[in-house]
């Protein structure tokens, strides 16, 4: 299956509460990107927030970068 690579580019701040709550859904945080299965309901979610975000399609076959987060949870460290 194919993954996007999802990075927040611009703030939350400011923005209705559904707008903050998908962000936190897809679980972004501002300047970091995650990892995400490209499916219809990411997609969607990123269609809410395409003017905060940038998405790319993952291009090493499925091996993340370094510094970027799995899908799922953030962890708190």
């Amino acid at each position: 299956m194919a993954e996007l690579l999802i990075t927040q580019i611009k703030s939350g701040i400011g923005a209705p509460k559904k707008i903050r709550r998908t962000l936190a859904a897809l679980g972004l945080r501002h300047q970091r990107t995650v990892v995400k299965p490209d499916n219809p309901a990411v997609r969607g979610m990123i269609f809410q927030v395409r003017h905060l975000v940038r998405v790319e399609p993952v291009a090493n076959g499925g091996a993340e970068p370094a510094g970027v987060k799995a899908r799922g949870r953030a962890s708190r460290s």
